[in-house]
This record gives structure tokens, C-alpha cells and sequence, in this order.
């Protein structure tokens, strides 16, 4: 029954809806001000979800401003220790229910913002009217991100070459600490192959200051699969970015692949563009897709 009444409501409410976007790992809204921005003056609805712990909630370490003290960055506590995947979902599942009060809702998930997403999908699948996952982990077969980096689909990834900024143990301090304003040109040099591989230098500059040092050590591990009888019945998109070297095209079909098999009467719209992992996402063919969905 509720499951009828979801559908129908997709079908008759003819307001434009809202998209909603969740950000990924050591990201925040700033990420897509651009994309936004395009949005807006397509006249469409959005709106970037801050997730606990980031954008005007962030942390940065006093170790980690100039000059840096890279011993004290390595062991000075942070307040994301304590967030876990129930705050980031009812972040969202908040933002979702006040937009819905202006019509539908298109949820848009980015990178790691696809556990998120998932769960959300789980929690309240008759407020989405579409989830949207753009290069990000849609766990379908395995329970978490960890599990899906040790898949074959994984292997070509990058992500050693980001995680050489780490400078503290996830498992001791509770949170991923990374050092994008390391000195070190290897670092520079790998996160602009792994995350950004078509920008100029300068641009990867402007990257590494919008990156946050801390993310929640638990998140990668938290049970993130979406279920067929509540995310599965929501209309899917999923945006595969080409370029990308962080989640490797292959493991991006490996989760198209999964959710169309728990699924299969209702198969993902898949959309191809050749950006790597960050875009920038006001790339003119990803400002179509998202135009494309809101007009429908």
C-alpha cells in the first residue's frame, strides 16, 4: 500500500522539485557553489547539505594552520571521532522533509555521500521521488565502502596516492586525518591523479584548500546497502564519471550492476561523462543532467 501511494504521488505532484545534494569525504557544500549556481540561474531548485562535523561545523586542528606541527597533528583529538552514519543520515532525512514541503525531492549523492544516500533511501523512500548517485559507493552486494576497496573492480584505484596524506592512525584517533597542506609534492602530485586529473596546477592549489583534514573513521565501515523494498523502489540515476581514478569506472558498474539485479523493475539511468572524481562539477554536462532531471 505504501509502496502505490509513493508511486502516486511521484506521478501527480506537478511542483518543480528540490535537489538536494550530500557531499563527500573531507568535503562540505563549498564543493559544488558552482554547480548551484548554474542551477539557480536555470531556475531550479537546490540546495547543498553541510553533513555533521563539516562546512560551518568544521574542524581544524590548531597543528594543522601554518606553521604546522605535524607531531601534534597526529594525536590533537577531533570532535568527528564521535560522528557516525545515523547523524549524517538524520542530517539529511531533516533537510529532505522541509524541502518536501515545497514538492518533490531529488537526493543527489557524491563519492562517499553515496552511503549516505543509500540510507536515507532505506529511512524515508516515500519523500525521494529520485536518488542520484554521481561517481559514489552504492553498496548493494557488500555491507560497507571497506568491502568494496578490496574487490577486483578497486584494484586500478588511486586512493594509496590521497591517503599519503594521512599523518594519524583512523583506528587510534577515530577519524581519516589528512594533510592537504602537506608539503611534500607527492602528495600535491597524487591527489591531483587520483582525484583531478584534467585540472591545471593552480586548480588542484584551489582543491587542496577546499579539502577539510578530518572525516569520521567509521563511515567507510558502517552498514551502507541499499534494500529492495524501501531504496529499491525509488527511481535511480547513476552519473559514472569516466575520468575517474579515485572509484574506477569498473567498480562504478560493478554497482550498477548490483542494485539492477536486486531491482530488476526498476534498472538504474545510467549517464556517462568523461570527468574525473571532483569534476568540477559545473561542467556543462553535468549542469544538463541535473537541469535534464529537475525538468522532468
Amino acid at each position: 500500500m505504501t509502496t502505490n501511494h509513493a508511486s502516486e504521488a511521484r506521478g501527480t505532484d506537478r511542483r518543480p522539485p528540490t535537489l538536494v545534494f550530500i557531499h563527500g569525504t573531507n568535503s562540505s557544500s563549498t564543493w559544488i557553489t558552482g554547480l548551484l549556481a548554474e542551477l539557480t540561474l536555470r531556475g531550479h531548485r537546490s540546495v547543498a547539505v553541510d553533513l555533521p562535523g563539516h562546512g560551518r561545523e568544521a574542524f581544524y586542528p590548531r597543528s594543522y594552520q601554518a606553521p604546522q606541527d605535524l607531531q601534534s597533528l597526529a594525536t590533537e583529538p577531533s570532535p568527528l571521532a564521535k560522528i557516525t552514519i545515523d547523524d549524517y543520515v538524520e542530517r539529511v532525512v531533516d533537510v529532505v522533509r522541509r524541502a518536501r514541503r515545497h514538492g518533490p525531492v531529488i537526493l543527489v549523492g557524491m563519492s562517499q555521500g553515496g552511503v549516505t544516500l543509500s540510507r536515507v533511501g532505506n529511512a524515508i523512500p516515500e519523500l525521494l521521488d529520485r536518488v542520484v548517485y554521481v561517481a559514489a559507493y552504492c553498496c548493494v552486494d557488500l555491507p560497507n565502502m571497506t568491502a568494496y576497496l578490496q574487490t577486483p573492480e578497486n584494484a586500478d584505484s588511486l586512493l594509496p596516492r590521497v591517503t599519503a596524506a594521512m599523518v594519524a592512525d583512523p583506528a587510534v584517533l577515530g577519524v581519516s586525518r589528512l594533510n592537504w597542506r602537506s608539503a611534500d609534492p607527492a602528495v600535491f602530485q597524487g591527489v591531483k591523479e587520483a582525484l583531478a586529473a584534467d585540472f591545471t596546477d593552480e586548480g588542484v592549489s584551489r582543491l587542496l584548500n577546499l579539502l577539510e583534514p578530518d572525516e569520521s573513521a567509521s563511515i567507510p565501515l558502517a552498514e551502507a546497502r541499499g534494500q529492495a523494498d524501501t531504496w529499491g523502489r525509488i527511481p535511480r540515476t547513476y552519473v559514472r564519471l569516466t575520468l575517474d581514478r579515485l572509484i574506477p569506472p569498473a567498480l562504478q558498474d560493478r554497482f550498477i550492476a548490483e542494485a539492477d539485479r536486486l531491482t530488476p523493475g526498476n534498472p538504474t539511468d545510467v549517464r556517462s561523462v568523461a570527468a574525473p572524481h571532483v569534476g568540477p562539477f559545473d561542467r556543462p554536462e553535468l549542469v544538463d543532467i541535473f537541469a535534464e532531471l529537475a525538468g522532468r
